[in-house]
């Protein structure tokens, strides 16, 4: 424990990785701009998740895995789910990272993809793709406007053995507790598998199940999971999308021996649904669900029974499950001084436009050691000094005049100048006149981040609530921008 391990360790080149994509088989199979796995730093993923703020969490689990997956947004601006473990999961370094970059080298259009990792310390993160419309679990058993209709049903069953099928030839036949909360959804509406169902989950290495209710029977028996429970897991996510609820596989069994099949189906789906392909998915999952696990199918099997089912392929599936193909918002990520205006906390932008300087302008045309030294150039320094000192002892009064002096006499106005008008306008209640100099600032330097957080001070002052949030949020997006440009 506390070790730091390569960054090179196991890790697949991006040549691999481009072979992979191109040796992807089945149909829907290529993956396109999918990031090569890499070892991030704690530092990064730290900045990412906002220092792992709480209102960036996706999902919290397990007594026996304790983890929580937050979402985030790198430097590139791309949208990404940290899966971060509790402290004693991994305690093996090395065993971590090259599990995770074994996983890492998986790259699927039906899975969603680990795109790389993290182990400084004691931490250990997952870097996934991410998905941003929920789980099956929330669109079958928790749903708001409408259920999952058919059609959607039957492609989740065909995507995951897609899925499942190249995990097996990819020699990465265990999966670990696939259920509904395993299957999410991307920006398109499609159904996707978890790639973090495919690390091993225990301190000693050994594999187990969170979903005790549904666990293969040889499981209870052995503790461990082999490939053909993943087929019997298969069976129970059949069991949910056919139901529309959890139904033990023994009831279920019960059912399905009974010849009833219509006791087994959601009545939301009436008249959706041929009774032929019900009972060809039932009996899929009666085959699943087998107890010796020799008689269960294989994903290639699965694939085969599925794939006719589908009678809708060329409507996309955010039309079948009613979903808006939005933009994905990235989540909002504050710098000090966006936090700061955020909760209007006065006295720590004050302290951070002070520690700030001018060096936001480092290299701008209106560097006054460029201009000629005239009497006029000496009265612009004696102007900014006597402004710089007022607004350094908080006498804001004072800093507006000097300040409203030094604009009339510089040829080429100074952003910063601007700024610490506008916040001494604000210190000083008069709100509108400090958006009208964090809106000059902007025109100084059109994407400096500190212009629209002032702006946003200064609309949140005049009641316009709306807008400095919108401002809020534009300020933190170009400050992602503005970082990795300058590295201020």
């Amino acid at each position: 424990m506390g070790c730091f391990y390569s960054r090179t360790i196991h890790l697949p080149s991006p040549d691999d990785l481009s072979k992979l994509h191109s040796e992807n088989g089945d149909e829907g199979g290529q993956v396109q701009q999918v990031p090569a796995f890499k070892e991030y730093s704690l530092s990064e993923l730290r900045k990412a998740t906002n220092g792992f703020c709480t209102d960036f969490i996706v999902s919290e689990s397990g007594e026996k895995a304790p983890n929580v997956v937050y979402r985030g947004i790198l430097d590139n601006n791309h949208l990404v789910a940290v899966k971060r473990f509790s402290k004693l999961a991994w305690p093996d370094a090395q065993q971590f990272v090259v599990e995770a970059a074994g996983v890492g080298r998986l790259r699927h259009r039906r899975l969603v993809n680990l795109i790389g990792c993290c182990n400084e310390g004691d931490e250990r993160l997952l870097v996934a793709q991410y998905m941003p419309n929920d789980t099956l679990s929330k669109h079958l058993f928790h749903w708001d406007k409408q259920p999952l209709a058919w059609e959607m049903r039957v492609r989740v069953a065909h995507y995951i053995a897609q899925a499942l099928d190249y995990c097996n030839t990819e020699n990465r036949k265990i999966y670990h507790d696939l259920n509904a909360y395993r299957i999410l959804f991307d920006e398109d509406g499609d159904p996707c598998l978890s790639s973090f169902g495919l690390m091993k989950n225990s301190r000693d290495g050994k594999s187990y199940s969170t979903n005790l209710a549904y666990t293969p029977p040889e499981f209870l028996r052995t503790g461990r999971v082999i490939p053909e429970s993943v087929i019997y897991s298969y069976g129970t996510v059949l069991l949910d999308l056919l139901s529309g609820k959890h139904i033990p596989p023994s009831r279920a069994l019960d059912i399905i021996r009974g010849k009833n099949v219509l006791m087994l189906m959601d009545s939301s789906l009436e008249g959706q649904y041929a009774s032929d392909d019900a009972t060809n998915l039932v009996e899929l999952a009666s085959k699943c669900l087998q107890s010796e696990a020799r008689d269960r199918p294989d994903p290639k099997f699965l694939l085969a029974a599925v794939a006719p089912l589908q009678k809708q392929k060329e409507v996309a599936s955010y039309i079948l499950m009613g979903l808006s193909k939005d933009t994905v918002t990235p989540p909002t990520i504050l710098s000090p001084i966006g936090k700061a205006c955020a909760r209007m906390d006065l006295t720590a932008v004050h302290d951070i436009l002070l520690k700030t300087g001018y060096k936001d302008e480092e290299g701008a045309e209106n560097e006054l050691s460029f201009q000629e030294w005239t009497q006029q150039v000496q009265d612009i320094l004696n102007t900014k000094k006597f402004g710089d000192i007022a607004f350094r002892d908080s006498d804001f009064k004072k800093a507006i005049e000097y300040y409203s002096k030094l604009v009339n006499l510089m040829s080429i106005p100074s952003a910063t100048v601007f700024a610490r008008r506008a916040f001494s306008c604000l210190m000083n209640g008069q709100a509108e006149l400090a958006l009208r100099d964090a809106m000059q600032a902007q025109v100084c330097i059109p994407e400096w981040p500190t212009a629209f957080y002032l702006q946003a001070l200064a609309l949140s002052k005049l009641g316009m609530e709306t807008d400095a949030k919108d401002m809020l949020n534009d300020g933190a997006v170009l400050e992602v921008k503005w970082q990795s440009r300058y590295k201020f």
